[in-house]
């Protein structure tokens, strides 16, 4: 019974792994407890690393060392004894199975300044021995930029990277390590690679590595660029001189075709690899450029594919590649604001005309094809969400009416994110809540322009049973969005990238950006409601090298807090 008590209480737990508030609350309430929140914060300690907490967890890191080792750093007149005096009360590295190498060399950043540059390569070798042995067993590997480190020739490398199924890694990292994972590392799931233009011609040893896994589901193909001002950056499609080392890193993925599942790429292939996936069942095209050619797209059939993300501009292609699905699609999001009214409407109907399935939809409607909603609602009649984006002008009196009599009984996710500065029509949305009564209790989640006075009717909707939950716009419901693609794609780069980093837009919803970018230099964006001021006031606080700052404002907004946090 004590047993499964224990397993019981890891799974009500695990529900809370990204709530650190709620697990450390709960580490001192008994010793099963506090046993089972540290499985669970040690299983990945890199998603709770900040600016903060690197020097507490080097110290715990450092804790952990043999006498062994720490009598090697002594004969190197290495003097840690102040910080690893005392055992730790659990073996953390132990319950590790997340090694983020970025974040390890991040750590140990923080004391470079206090030691030579040899004494920290010394004090690096007896950290990675620390976690690459044969008492460790590791399923997630984040390998960073240019590294060059022979992790593969560590004893007990063979044992710890054996049961490896996800990899995030660069091109740029050196051939001979990834060649000699490549012969260790077999059962790679789920690859997440960044794909550099400078250096995409170096790619012998990450074909080897694709070679090797034996079933390769999950594969990200981020194309990022390089140099001084390093921004990620999705607007560059391959150069013709690139291409052949492309085709080469596609083809090697092809060999995998039956057995990838979802696919992402943020630049357009260089060969059909789209066709070869005949399994595939997610896929995510996020292709900024609004120039770069489709034609890839063309004469694409993908029987499986059940969820579309994408935010290509071309959005006509989008249309062929939903026509050619087979009626298979359950989620499709949409991202792109700026076709026309021909476009809108083809894109409405091949939706409700070949996904008869669809669960979850966002996409931009257009007033002028505001009846195909209609259409919509009444062929996709297993629909749970709608994520309406609107631009310009629009009839809301019809569109609440239309929600309100065509709606299916499933629809019960709403939100409403307006591109220009109209508002939404306050009457007309008061109406289509009050209407709502008897059905499904709705998530409601919308822009605050406007709507002011609708926020002292929320609890009492609430208590009507009308409305389960309200939230304003850029803050995600649990299990709403159709997929949220974590800001991770820098997480991998070494800390010279991160101090030339430059973000260019910053949308509310990752305010947060200071936990993971502290040396930003330039750093534009919208402050939307005043309770973001705390979020704001912590990107000041930690991001030190600051020296461009542009804020934009809404008129609920309260000037006289952000003056007052400056």
């Amino acid at each position: 019974m004590s047993k499964l008590n224990r397993d019981i209480l890891y799974l009500v737990f695990e529900e809370f792994q990204d709530d650190t508030k709620a697990l450390y609350s709960s580490l001192l309430v008994n010793k099963t407890w506090c046993e089972i929140i540290v499985l669970i914060l040690w299983k990945n300690p890199w998603k709770y690393l900040t600016n903060k907490n690197e020097n507490l967890l080097f110290n715990v890191i450092i804790s952990h060392l043999s006498d062994e080792s720490k009598n090697n750093l002594i004969n190197h007149n290495i003097e840690l004894f102040p910080i690893f005096s005392q055992k730790p009360l659990f073996n953390y590295i132990s319950f590790c199975k997340h090694l983020n190498l970025s974040s390890i060399d991040k750590v140990i950043n923080t004391i470079k300044y206090y030691y030579t540059e040899s004494s920290i390569s010394i004090i690096k070798n007896e950290i990675y021995n620390l976690f690459i042995n044969e008492s460790t067993k590791f399923t997630y590997l984040y390998i960073p930029q240019y590294f060059d480190y022979q992790i593969h020739l560590i004893p007990g490398a063979k044992h710890c990277f054996s049961e490896i199924i996800f990899l995030s890694c660069n091109i740029g990292v050196n051939d001979n390590v990834l060649i000699g994972l490549a012969g260790i590392c077999q059962s790679i799931k789920e690859l997440e690679l960044f794909v550099e233009r400078k250096n995409s011609k170096n790619i012998y040893g990450i074909t080897k590595l694709i070679d090797a896994s034996k079933k390769l589901i999950d594969v990200r193909l981020l194309t990022v660029n390089t140099g001084f001002d390093i921004i990620p950056i999705n607007l560059y499609y391959v150069e013709e001189s690139l291409k052949p080392f492309h085709i080469i890193l596609e083809n090697s993925l092809m060999k995998h075709a039956h057995t990838i599942q979802y696919f992402m790429i943020t630049s357009p292939p260089a060969t059909r690899i789209l066709s070869s996936l005949v399994n595939l069942k997610r896929l995510e095209l996020r292709i900024d450029n609004h120039n770069v050619k489709l034609d890839f797209l063309e004469n694409v059939s993908l029987s499986s594919l059940r969820i579309l993300k994408s935010n290509i501009f071309q959005i006509k292609f989008l249309r062929n590649l939903i026509l050619n699905t087979d009626r298979s699609l359950t989620k499709i999001s949409i991202d792109n604001k700026l076709h026309n009214e021909i476009d809108n409407k083809n894109i409405i109907k091949a939706i409700y005309q070949n996904c008869p399935n669809l669960i979850y939809l966002k996409l931009m409607f257009r007033n002028e094809n505001i009846l195909e909603l209609e259409q919509l609602l009444i062929n996709c009649q297993y629909l749970i969400g709608l994520y309406f984006l609107i631009i310009n002008i629009f009839n809301w009196d019809k569109l609440f009416e239309i929600l309100n009599i065509s709606s299916p009984t499933s629809l019960f996710k709403f939100k409403f994110n307006i591109i220009s500065h109209e508002s939404i029509n306050l009457e007309s949305l008061i109406l289509f809540i009050n209407n709502w009564k008897g059905r499904h209790p709705m998530l409601l989640q919308l822009d605050p322009y406007g709507c002011t006075d609708l926020f002292d009717l929320i609890e009492e909707y609430k208590s009507e049973g009308i409305i389960k939950k309200f939230n304003y716009l850029h803050r995600d419901f649990e299990d709403f969005e159709c997929y949220h693609y974590p800001w991770n794609c820098l997480e991998n780069l070494s800390l010279p990238f991160l101090q030339t980093l430059k973000t260019r837009v910053i949308p509310v919803e990752i305010l947060a950006i200071y936990q993971k970018f502290p040396k930003l230099t330039y750093l534009k964006l919208i402050l939307i409601i005043s309770e973001n001021i705390t979020e704001f006031e912590n990107i000041l606080i930690r991001c030190q090298y600051l020296d461009e700052l542009f804020i934009s404002v809404d008129n609920l907004f309260n000037p006289r807090e952000l003056f007052e946090i400056f």
